[in-house]
């Protein structure tokens, strides 16, 4: 799978882009804050419909366009999937919500020129990303390795974005309820229904991660003790805030180190033993006003050789983990939909070492096609940049060199 046209209008730092993708590697030179980056992340917004980098998706559009109370940003892909052509395109929308009234912002989605629900689309076009600022996955909170785990499983695993929606939905009416009945009273019975809707959307969630993280922990191992020259393991440990496995009294929590494997549990049993548990803490949060169990909570660790890297894990051990895991991840979507992802890497090679360089750009020539940014072209090997096309980027302009 590759891209063969992009166009932006009114995104981030480019008020107009129109241009062709070569499927080899593209190479983006230029100084910071011309809009490197902001190319990355249109490709990326393409593949997830949501950014890594913004907090809000108004961020999105073009500064000079923000103040207009009818903005509109749009970005067009065209790309190529199992030898065919389709078009996907993204409307970021702003419009007035008459005189003193704050603006209202809504997004839109076509296909193939007819307009489709998010859910219906994603996982047509994949990519991974790898930016440093990254690192948060490991060393930010548990909303920062959630978030990452939900933008990866939504573009490989079929249904997943569906659930997490269906199961979002639920959990914000479920805690309206509980808020109700901890401050009015009334029949924690009514309870019932949403406990039934969060049970089952939350094991479709549990379910998926469980099978998802023990595939991408084979493929991160594998490239981790590549890239360590066999001195560190790398383990991805999963931590489900509703855990099927049973827990036994009197038992202490089992370390870090310790391999755990859920995989025997089907959907259907987390289901039920995830309705027991919200049965189980009804008193509870009733009186917080809030569910407290539940994959809204669930936590990931990256453990080397039985060391939290998040907690512990020098500057060189986060780097190199999350190479391994962005490898892996590439790997991994490459094995569940028989397609290469888009791989986008944003001044990657200043982080790495020579090694770890040799091993990103010999990745790269195994994919069908990748966008990378530099500041510094030395960085790159003279055979790599022969094989490779080069685009200047300077304030939201692309020009090819050579």
């Amino acid at each position: 799978m590759y891209l063969t046209h992009l166009s932006l209008t009114n995104f981030r730092a480019f008020a107009r882009l129109d241009l062709d993708v070569p499927r080899q590697p593209v190479l983006l030179v230029g100084d910071n804050a011309q809009g490197k980056t902001s190319l990355l992340e249109a490709v990326y917004f393409m593949a997830t419909y949501s950014s890594f980098l913004a907090s809000s998706d108004r961020q999105l559009i073009h500064f000079g366009a923000i103040e207009d109370p009818q903005a509109v940003a749009r970005l067009v892909a065209t790309f190529m999937r199992a030898g065919s052509s389709r078009r996907l395109e993204i409307r970021l929308i702003q419009e007035s919500n008459g005189a003193n009234q704050p603006t209202r912002f809504r997004k839109e989605l076509l296909l193939d020129g007819v307009k489709r629900p998010w859910n219906d689309v994603i996982g047509l076009f994949n990519a991974v990303i790898f930016l440093p600022q990254m690192s948060r996955i490991l060393e930010g909170g548990p909303e920062d390795r959630r978030r990452y785990l939900n933008l990866t499983l939504s573009q490989a695993v079929p249904g997943y974005a569906q659930a997490l929606s269906d199961y979002n939905q639920a959990l914000q009416q479920r805690n309206a309820l509980l808020k109700q009945l901890g401050e009015r009273g009334g029949d924690p019975d009514q309870l019932l229904y949403w406990d039934n809707i969060l049970a089952d959307r939350g094991a479709a969630l549990i379910h998926d991660r469980i099978t998802a993280l023990q595939e991408l922990e084979r493929h991160a191992a594998r490239v981790h003790q590549r890239l360590t020259a066999s001195r560190e393991v790398l383990r991805l440990h999963y931590q489900p805030a509703y855990d099927p496995l049973p827990a036994v009294e009197m038992q202490y929590a089992l370390p870090l180190s310790t391999s755990i494997d859920r995989s025997s549990f089907s959907r259907a049993q987390i289901q039920q033993g995830f309705l027991q548990r919200l049965n189980g803490l009804r008193s509870d949060e009733i009186m917080r006003g809030v569910t407290t169990c539940g994959p809204h909570r669930d936590e990931l660790r990256f453990i080397s050789n039985g060391i939290d890297l998040g907690e512990y894990g020098s500057r060189g051990q986060i780097r190199t983990t999350l190479l391994s895991l962005k490898l892996a991840e590439v790997a991994w979507l490459k094995e569940r939909t028989g397609q290469w992802p888009v791989l986008l890497l944003d001044e990657v090679m200043a982080e790495l070492d020579m090694q770890r360089r040799s091993d990103l750009l010999a990745a790269l020539l195994e994919g069908e096609q990748a966008l990378m940014t530099t500041t510094d072209i030395k960085l790159f090997t003279p055979d790599f940049i022969q094989n490779t096309r080069l685009w200047q980027v300077s304030s939201g302009v692309i020009t090819p060199l050579g």
